[in-house]
């Protein structure tokens, strides 16, 4: 067993978000995505996988297949296959999202 602290993996820069990979096993990864405001996350699909993300804190909207949704700290996404991905941080704070892809 591991434990591992998510709030450790909450690191920021000016330039781009910020992807911190927790765990990497099997057909399995964990990882934090971490926006400051304005910051996005590039559409994107995840063939032959399943993507569930956590908003651990901060808001945005998160785009899947041009449909627009407001997220806010303690929402659960989840994507799948060809399905279109992108993040964005429209708001005044910091985002963290908790993200596992479960490979097929």
């Amino acid at each position: 067993m591991t434990i591992k602290k998510a709030e450790e993996s909450q690191t920021y820069n000016e330039v781009r978000f910020t992807k911190n990979v927790l765990f990497n096993e099997g057909k399995s990864t964990a990882f934090t995505l971490n926006f400051l405001p304005g910051q996005t996350l590039p559409p994107h699909p995840h063939p032959n996988a399943h993507v569930y993300l956590f908003v651990m804190e901060g808001s945005g909207i998160c785009t899947i297949d041009d449909e627009k949704h407001d997220i806010t700290a303690k929402d659960v996404i989840h994507c799948e296959d060809k399905q279109v991905l992108s993040i964005e941080n429209n708001g005044n704070e910091q985002m963290s999202i908790y993200v596992v892809l479960a490979r097929e």
